[in-house]
């Protein structure tokens, strides 16, 4: 038996158009991925070099960091523009972006996410502040990302004597996303899945710029069977359903019941961090942590705080909310970051923008690739790598308390820790602490504008944002200030009459508390 709706992945790809605009919803590491599609338009690019000339948009990396993902569809020809909010987790489109092959952009992936509720109301577009005086701003880089981008996608104007940024709303034809199950109607659910993120807004947008929906699904239902409080995407905005049965709910997890809220998993499941100088950093930067309030982390060294944080048995109440919309639990690491263990809420992505923006964040640890004597950091181009920003920039700008994490070199840092005492056994190939950032993602000039108190936390020492840049607070016991440290800054930054060194607490090489192993996290 067939139904209307019920499509090939071939079937659906076919009703791309040349120069069409297509969403990909999903997110890095396989999160929501809608992999069947990108697969069946790679198929059809490479057997009739047809559609051409395509615009995609992805609010965030989507992709696995090797070839999967957005690189299905990373071919010169099928791919104009490619305007996205994250671009590590999809090396093919953004090697064709840096070798000048395609026009791209990089844009907050808190403003794409908004972007798309903008264009489903039939709104002109998103003014913010997001972005201001960061690499997107117009008057720095205008978010492009080669010199074969010229078109402004970002504008700058004034709202009663304050600066603000104007991201234009445009139609969209074509979108692909993914879900767990569709009834016979098209309703969707996203039952297995670890978060909603922008689907629905997604949807709504291309629905009402005429365009086609197309959503991929594990399963069918019959007509009627779904729980309406659980249909994520209505079946009035759904063109096609694509059954795929082997979908996984990450590149890594099947299905985790964990990562769905289905189940809690106990404490001790939970890897615990080994001791090292990245730890020490997890350590003090936990020291700064609210009593109370709402924490976003990063990844790598700053996703890691909340688990160091459970084990310095730091009596502080506070709840982790990551830019995927998940809020409270155990965020995961590495390739799967975006999904939470034991989360206490997952709500869509646009809504969790909101919350940040307005100021809701109490604190964020992020990281740092570069930093410059005036505050600036960043995190999103490395020479000619094209890293993008994601939702770095909505956070950075607007926690109360931004914490960055890192080595204070990278690329073969050895350190000695003993007696209480920090050692440099060899140092790292590449200085971060530089005169100029590469790019700007983080503006220094902007947090001293609004504020924002700021720290900059590495193994041996610890800095703050000053009224006129960088200013050292603390010093590892063991390190020499000019050997250890001022040699290693292109720029000196300016020492505090109160220097001290960072707490000896840090560099005790404690055994890890036992968990009980009934608790939860």
């Amino acid at each position: 038996m067939s139904f209307s709706k019920v499509l090939t992945a071939a079937e659906a790809v076919k009703q791309i158009s040349d120069g069409d605009t297509v969403v990909v919803g999903g997110a890095g590491g396989g999160l929501l991925e809608p992999t069947a599609l990108l697969k069946a338009l790679e198929t059809r690019f490479v057997e009739s070099a047809s559609p051409s000339n395509l615009t995609f948009i992805h609010v965030t990396g989507v992709g696995d960091r090797k070839d999967g993902g957005m690189c299905h569809v990373a071919y010169e020809g099928l791919v104009k523009r490619d305007i996205g909010g994250h671009w590590d987790y999809l090396p093919k489109m953004a090697r064709l972006a840096s070798e000048n092959k395609i026009e791209a952009y990089n844009l907050p992936q808190g403003v794409l996410s908004q972007l798309f509720r903008e264009i489903a109301s039939g709104r002109p577009g998103l003014i913010t502040h997001v972005g201001l005086k960061t690499f997107v701003d117009p008057r720095v880089e205008g978010g492009k990302l080669n010199t074969v981008t010229t078109e402004d996608i970002v504008q700058l104007i004034d709202i009663n004597g304050e600066e603000k940024l104007f991201y234009p709303s445009f139609p969209v034809n074509v979108a692909f996303l993914r879900g767990t199950t569709a009834d016979e109607d098209g309703n969707i659910t996203m039952e297995e899945e670890a978060a909603f993120l922008d689907n629905l807004a997604m949807a709504q947008a291309v629905h009402n710029s005429g365009g086609k929906v197309f959503v991929q699904v594990k399963r069918l239902a019959k007509r009627e069977t779904l729980h309406p409080k659980l249909v994520k995407i209505p079946s009035i905005l759904v063109d096609g359903i694509i059954l795929s049965p082997e979908q996984k709910q990450t590149v890594i997890s099947t299905y985790n019941p964990a990562y769905a809220g289905d189940i809690r998993i106990p404490a001790y499941n939970i890897q615990q961090i080994p001791y090292n100088e990245r730890k020490i950093i997890a350590m003090r930067a936990a020291m700064e942590l609210p009593e109370k309030g709402v924490v976003n982390l990063g990844v790598g060294i700053s996703g890691s705080v909340g688990l160091v944080a459970s084990e310095m048995n730091l009596s502080k109440e506070f709840v982790f909310a990551i830019e995927q919309g998940i809020i409270g639990g155990v965020p995961a690491g590495g390739i799967e970051f975006g999904v939470s263990s034991n989360s206490h809420a997952i709500i869509e992505a646009p809504s969790q923008f909101d919350f940040f923006d307005g100021g809701g964040l109490d604190m964020t640890c992020l990281g740092m690739a570069e930093v410059d004597i005036h505050g600036n950091v960043n995190v999103s181009k490395l020479g000619d790598r094209i890293i993008g920003c994601g939702g770095f920039i909505n956070i950075a700008q607007n926690a109360k308390k931004l914490v960055f994490c890192g080595t204070f070199t990278a690329g073969g840092l050895e350190v000695k820790i003993d007696n209480g005492k920090m050692q440099i056994v060899k140092e790292g190939k590449f200085k971060k602490f530089i005169n100029k950032v590469n790019q700007i993602t983080f503006s220094g000039e902007y947090a001293r504008e609004t504020g924002q108190k700021v720290i900059f936390v590495t193994e041996r020492a610890v800095f703050k944002l000053g009224d006129n840049g960088l200013v050292l607070e603390e010093i590892a016991p063991g390190i020499d200030l000019y050997k250890d440290i001022l040699d290693h800054m292109d720029s000196k930054p300016e020492i505090s009459p109160n220097l001290k060194e960072m707490d000896s607490s840090l560099f005790t090489n404690y055994v890890e508390k036992e968990v009980d192993e009934h608790a939860t996290v």
